[in-house]
């Protein structure tokens, strides 16, 4: 059975623009795609962390070293410039596959440079006293 896991994401980068009237897609610094192993055509997923949207379509490539993050056609009503977003792509694979599988995680600074290349997502650990941790209703 094939399952669909994260393949790779540019995490929390900025919308450097926003045009309504621009065909459609999401246009990306050629050098972040190449980190997150996105390629051209390729259909995304795009979360708007500023606001909560949450939209797919697909990517075109940017000027390398240019931090653009643009946002095309009518997704420009859903994700403004200035917004923070994560840009996702997902793949199919056999449970076998995804045991062997690591992801593509792109952090980036507050202009869009690559600031880590991660082989996974982290989730920041929650530390509770132990006397809190109910179990079986005790």
């Amino acid at each position: 059975m094939l399952r669909h896991f994260l393949l790779g994401k540019i995490h929390r980068a900025k919308v450097t623009r926003a045009d309504i009237d621009y065909v459609g897609s999401v246009t990306v610094d050629v050098r972040l795609m190449e980190a997150a192993g996105f390629l051209e055509n390729e259909k995304v997923d795009i979360y708007d962390v500023t606001n909560g949207a949450r939209l797919s379509t697909y990517v075109i490539p940017g000027v390398a070293g240019s931090g653009e993050i643009g946002i095309n056609g009518a997704a420009a009503r859903l994700v403004k410039a200035g917004d923070l977003v994560i840009l996702a792509s997902y793949g199919w694979m056999t449970a076998e596959e995804a045991v062997l599988h690591r992801p593509r995680v792109v952090h980036v600074d507050a202009v869009n440079r690559i600031v880590e290349l991660a082989r996974e997502e982290r989730t920041p650990a929650v530390v509770r006293p132990l006397a809190a941790v109910r179990t079986n209703g005790r």
